[in-house]
C-alpha cells in the first residue's frame, strides 16, 4: 500500500482531492496534516477538522486524520468525535520536528521522555472508540531513543507505527539511518510502515529488496517531485516513459494552481500558495532552478499564472 505523508501546508484536502481526480486510485490512503490540540484548546482544534469532514472528502484519497498534542483529555475527546463522523482511526503525531513543537514535548518532542509517553497511552487508548496508529521518529536528540519506547508501545493494540528514521534534530536533512531502522523492524509488535526519502522508483525498490516484512510504504515530498511516483512503483508507468511523466506534471500542476485559484481567499494568498507548489513540483518538468525563479519572481496572480502556463508549454514541446 502507498500512503500519502502528513505534509503540514500540503497535503491538505485541496491537494488530496485535486490529486484523486488526476490520478485515481494512485496513492492507497493519506494520513491528514495533523490536528492540533493547541495546547488543550479543544475548540480551537476542533475547528481544524475542515480537512477531514467526511463528506467533503468524498472523491477525494482515504484520509485518517492525525492528531498532534500531549493531553489526554483533549485527545480523546477529539478522537471520540472523529469515531462518530465515521473515523475507524486516528493518528498520533510524535514525530514532528518543528522546534516550537517539540520544546513542549509534543511530536518528536516527547520521545526521550518514556514515562510521559506511557502516561498518555495508559490515560488514552482505554477510553478512545478508533484504533490508534502512531506516526514517529527515533528519537528527537539521538537515533537510540527509541529502543527506550519500543516495549511502551508494544503494550498497546496499536494498527500500526510508522517510523521515519532520522531523528527530530536532524529536521529533513542528513541521511536516514536504515541500520537502526533495522534493529527496530523485529521488536515492534504493530506493524511498522515505513516513511523517509522514498523520492524514485529505485528508492523504493531497494528499500522492499532490504525489508522484506514491509508491506507499507509512506511517500512525501516524492510525490510533489514527480506526481507519477506512485503510479511507477505499482508498475502502472514506465519509470522511463518520460513523455507520460512531462504530461501528467502538466495535468496536476495545471489542475492545481486552478484549484487554488478557485480558493475564497485573498489574492496575496493565492500567490503564495502556488509559488509553495511550484517550488516542489517545478523537480518534474526539464528546467533549472534558475529558469523557474521567474515564477517565484512573479507579483500578481496573472503574471504568476502566465510564468507557469510558459513552462509547463515548453516541457511539453520537448518532447516530440
Amino acid at each position: 500500500m502507498i500512503i500519502l505523508a502528513p505534509m503540514q501546508g500540503l497535503t491538505e484536502l485541496m491537494f488530496r482531492k485535486t490529486y484523486e481526480q488526476c490520478f485515481p486510485g494512485a496513492i492507497d490512503l493519506a494520513i491528514s496534516p495533523f490536528l492540533s490540540l493547541t495546547h488543550g484548546n479543544l475548540a480551537d482544534a476542533w475547528k481544524k477538522i475542515d480537512d477531514v469532514i467526511p463528506e467533503d472528502n468524498v472523491g477525494s484519497i482515504p484520509v485518517i486524520p492525525q492528531i498532534l498534542g500531549k493531553e489526554p483529555l483533549e485527545f480523546i475527546d477529539l478522537a471520540n468525535r472523529l469515531y462518530e463522523v465515521g473515523y475507524g482511526e486516528v493518528n498520533w503525531n510524535i514525530g514532528c520536528p518543528m522546534r516550537r513543537v517539540t520544546a513542549k514535548h509534543r511530536g518528536s518532542g516527547i520521545l526521550p521522555y518514556p514515562d510521559e509517553l506511557e502516561s498518555i497511552l495508559s490515560a488514552i487508548v482505554p477510553k478512545l472508540k478508533p484504533k490508534l496508529s502512531v506516526k514517529m521518529r527515533l528519537g528527537l536528540n539521538k537515533e537510540d531513543e527509541i529502543f527506550s519506547l519500543i516495549p511502551i508501545l508494544n503494550q498497546y493494540p496499536l494498527a500500526n507505527v510508522t517510523i521515519h528514521p532520522r531523528t527530530g534534530r536532524q529536521q529533513y536533512g542528513g541521511q536516514v539511518d536504515l541500520h537502526t531502522f533495522e534493529q527496530v523492524l523485529p521488536l515492534m509488535k504493530a506493524p511498522v510502515i515505513y516513511n523517509g526519502d522514498i523520492c524514485r522508483t529505485g528508492d523504493y525498490r531497494q528499500l522492499c529488496k532490504r525489508f522484506a516484512q514491509i508491506k507499507d510504504y509512506m511517500i512525501g515530498r516524492g510525490v510533489l517531485y514527480d506526481p507519477l511516483l506512485p503510479l511507477k512503483i505499482k508498475g502502472i508507468i514506465a519509470e522511463d516513459d518520460r513523455e507520460a511523466s512531462l504530461k501528467a506534471a502538466h495535468k496536476f500542476i495545471t489542475a492545481l494552481t486552478a484549484a487554488i485559484v478557485e480558493r475564497d481567499v485573498p489574492t496575496e494568498s493565492k500567490v503564495r500558495k502556488i509559488k509553495e507548489y511550484w517550488c516542489l513540483l517545478r523537480k518534474s518538468l526539464p528546467i533549472t532552478e534558475q529558469q523557474s525563479m521567474t515564477v517565484l519572481h512573479s507579483k500578481t496572480l496573472p503574471e504568476t499564472i502566465g510564468e507557469i502556463e510558459k513552462w509547463l508549454e515548453g516541457g511539453i514541446e520537448k518532447i516530440y
